[in-house]
Parts: structure tokens; sequence; C-alpha cells
């Protein structure tokens, strides 16, 4: 059917369409119920392209009708036939375009079998713009995980996506509400982002942007809510596939004012013209912002993160999933770790160290006695009784590492002697060597330790003898 024939037969012009019998004129055009036949002709057109607007409509009405209405009457006349369609095409909207989501005011209560705790479950509902289409879910709670949860599980449901999704005001999804310019989590705009939606906001107080899921509420209220009132749930699973099978029920029945079911309308508007569905499932990532310590380290979650060292005091940004974290510094990705459970603990990347860090920790107990061997054995043997004094070997790196700098400012020979002589004094420590090579005693024959002298035998003088014996002292010796 021809543009020009679905005005005719909308009854716009009353000496191009016959009265249909049973059914009133009201100002030119003929009070009907949507169907095919009338004006849903002109409103399916609009629905269905979202390239199609009233201006084409009309301009292709005026070339078969040269004399045919003005373009502000014509508008003016469909406007008309909108309102008579009274509250069921109150707010027209083209196919596959918007989401409306929301969460009812009701609960439903999911007791624990063992404790009898009883925990209310959130029930999430959504709503498509042309057909009324619905979904509807139960989650533990109205947080940003599960609100993103039920966005991904929506679109697998439908098959597609939108175009555009409109939430009311939770926090959820809107950080901060705007009549023009509202603020949108970043994690929730991220998923948009990666399924290919926009969203746009119901404005604040504002209660006929949000008429289709407002309606839908109320309708998944009435008949899914009101039929489990008297069932009792033990898990949410059990609450979702209840839910589950009154959803089939509730899109498959008649509407009371229109043809159809939503259903049958999704099938015919809003399916086909849904986008597809992302290749990869977006993955729910946690999103904060952080300055960076003066160890070049994040906190996230009780733990630690490494950044490069030159963003420290520098504001980043986190994203966290459930195995990944990722740092950005202005829009750019600056550091990626594993996700760790070990509280109070840190994630490093060698390379964010400076070098100078870098070359500290390369440092360990036998890679120093290594070194120490290069210059001689006494020294090797010096090294492992600094570290071996101290009660972590850590303490001894130090002066291990001044002693090799030694060996730059004076031979190897020397630094050679002057462990021996310090070992033979049992003065192990880098002031030591320092001091016997500045005073040159590395050059001075080290003494033989003198023997120890005899014990001293004299009648005054009790062995442990006496003590076994258990004795009383005499006199006898005085």
């Amino acid at each position: 059917m021809s543009i020009t024939q679905s005005i005719e037969v909308a009854g716009w012009d009353t000496r191009l369409c016959s009265q249909k019998p049973g059914i009133p004129r009201t100002a030119g055009i003929i009070r009907t119920q949507g169907a095919r036949g009338d004006g849903g002709i002109i409103h399916h057109e609009l629905q269905t392209n979202k390239h199609v607007t009233l201006q084409l409509l009309w301009e292709e009405y005026r070339e078969k009708n040269p004399d045919g209405y003005r373009y502000s009457r014509f508008c003016e006349l469909y406007r008309g036939w909108l309102l008579a369609q009274e509250c069921v095409l109150r707010h027209p909207h083209r196919a596959g375009e918007k989401l409306f989501v929301d969460y009812a005011g009701d609960t439903i209560p999911v007791h624990n079998a063992t404790t009898g705790e009883v925990t209310p479950a959130a029930i999430f509902i959504a709503v498509l713009g042309a057909s009324s289409y619905t979904y509807a879910e139960a989650t533990w709670t109205q947080g940003l995980a599960d609100w993103i949860g039920s966005h991904l599980r929506t679109f697998e449901f439908l098959g597609g996506v939108p175009d555009i999704v409109v939430p009311d005001n939770l926090k959820s999804g809107v950080t901060k509400a705007c009549r023009y310019e509202p603020s949108v989590n970043r994690t929730y705009e991220e998923m948009a982002s990666h399924c290919g939606v926009a969203v746009v906001p119901t404005r604040p107080r504002k209660p006929r942007d949000k008429a289709k899921v407002e309606a839908g509420v109320l309708v998944v209220e009435r008949w899914i809510l009101a039929a489990l009132r008297k069932r009792k749930f033990f898990s949410l699973a059990e609450v979702n596939q209840a839910i589950q099978e009154l959803l089939v029920r509730l899109n498959d029945r008649p509407f009371r004012r229109r043809e159809g079911s939503r259903r049958s309308l999704f099938e015919s508007l809003d399916k086909p013209a849904l986008r597809a569905l992302p290749t990869q499932r977006y993955e729910y990532g946690d999103w904060e912002t952080h300055r960076v310590n003066i160890d070049y380290h994040v906190a996230f979650d009780h733990h630690w993160y490494s950044v490069p060292y030159q963003l420290t005091q520098q504001e980043v940004e986190v994203r966290a999933t459930a195995a990944t974290v990722e740092i950005f510094h202005r829009g750019l990705r600056v550091a990626s770790h594993a996700r760790s459970q070990v509280p109070h603990d840190a994630t490093t990347v060698n390379d964010h160290r400076p070098k100078a860090h870098q070359r500290h920790l390369e440092w360990t107990p036998s890679r120093l006695v290594d070194w120490a061997k290069t210059i001689g054995p006494a020294t090797a043997e010096l090294f492992d009784r600094i570290m071996a004094g101290k009660r972590h070997p850590e303490q001894g790196y130090r002066s291990c590492l001044g002693i090799l700098r030694l060996s730059k400012q004076y031979t190897t020979q020397r630094v050679e002697a002057a462990a021996r002589r310090a070992i033979a004094l049992r003065a192990c420590s880098y002031q030591s060597i320092k001091s016997i090579l500045e005073c040159h005693l590395d050059s001075q024959a080290i003494e033989p330790a003198a023997e120890p002298k005899p014990p001293l035998n004299h009648p005054n003088i009790r062995g442990s003898e006496y003590f076994d014996t258990g004795e009383e002292p005499t006199d006898q010796g005085k």
C-alpha cells in the first residue's frame, strides 16, 4: 500500500475515504484501533525505519496529490490520530530504538533453609519501547555489579541490542542526575560502549520520560510478583526460574486495546531492528581513582600494584576485573597485573622500578660472594662472615658493597690482604677493612695467635670433682 493510499484509508480526507460502519469520525479523522488499514500504516512506517520522517511521508503524499494537505495540516492530523489511540500510542517509539530499565518497588523474600534468615531480592525490569516486550529477573542487590549483569542478560534475552538504554536516575547507573548533562557511572558507560548502546537517563522529576517502564513495572508486579506472593523460595535461582515461566505468559498475553501481544509485536517490530550482540561478552570491571604512592604502587582492595616510577604522586584510574587490574594515566594504560587475592602484599613489575632500585634487588648473598671471589678467597670468606653475623643477610649488603667499592680505590691484592687481617682479628666489617687499608696495616705480617696458658694448679682452686661430691670445705690447705 502506498503512502497516498495510507492517507486516504486513514480517513484524513473525508472526500477520499468512505465512512466505516460502526466507527465515528472526529475532526475529519477516523478513530481506529491502530490496524494496518488506517493511520497505523503511517505510524508503522515511522516505527520500522528510523530514517523515515513525517516530512518524507508528506512529500510522497504530495507527489501523488499536488492539491493535498499542507505539511502543517498533515502533522496536525497525525498528532490527532495518535491522541485518538488514547493510552495505547501516547509516546511513539521507533522499532529497536529504546529499552527502558528500572527496578520494581516490591521485592521477593528468599529464605535461608539453614538459618531461616530472609533476604529480599530486587526485581530488575526492562521494557522495549515499540513492542513493550518485557524482561524481568531477581538479583540480590541494586548495586553496580548486579545492575550491569542484568543489562547483559537482558540483551541476551532479546537476542540483540537497542540503540538507546533509558535508565531512571538510579545511583548504580547515574552518578549525578541533571536535566541537561547527567553523569553516567564509568563502568556503566564502558559496558554501553562495548555493546554499542547509548545511555540516555530520564530527566529528574519527569515521570513521562519513564512512563513505558513504569507501566512495565506495574504489569510485572500484577502478573508476576502477585502470582508468586504465596510461594516460598530458598534460592535466587529458584526465584528466577519462576519469574521466567510467568514472563513467557506475560509476553504472550494479548493486548486489550490493540491487536497482537508483546511477543508478536516484538517479532515484527523490535527484533528485526535490534543490532547484533558483540562477539565478546563484556567483562565487568570496577573503576577507581587513586594517587600513586611514593613507592610507585597503587592500593586496590588491600593489595598494592606497581606503576612506572615516573608516575609517583600522579593521579591514575584503576580498572579491576575478576582476573586483572589495569591502571590508566590520562587515558593510556600504563600497567596491567593479574589480580591478587593476597591482602597487604604487593605485585611489582621490575621494569617499573628506578634503575638504582633494580640494581639493589639484584644483590643476593651468593652473588655478592661470587663478586668477592674475584678479589680472593679471604674476601669471599669475609663476606660470608659479615652476612652470617646479621639477623638478616640483607643487613650486610651495604657493608659488602662498600668493600667492593674499596677494591676500585685500592688494589685487589691489598683488599685481599686486609680481609685476611680482619678475619684474623675477628673484625669483620667495612670500617675495619677501610681502617686497615688507610693505615697500611695490610702490608704488615699477621701475628700468630698466642697459645692459651695452662690452668693454674693451686689448693685453693677447686675442680669440678669437688662440686660433684657435694663435700663441705675443710681447713686443709689453709
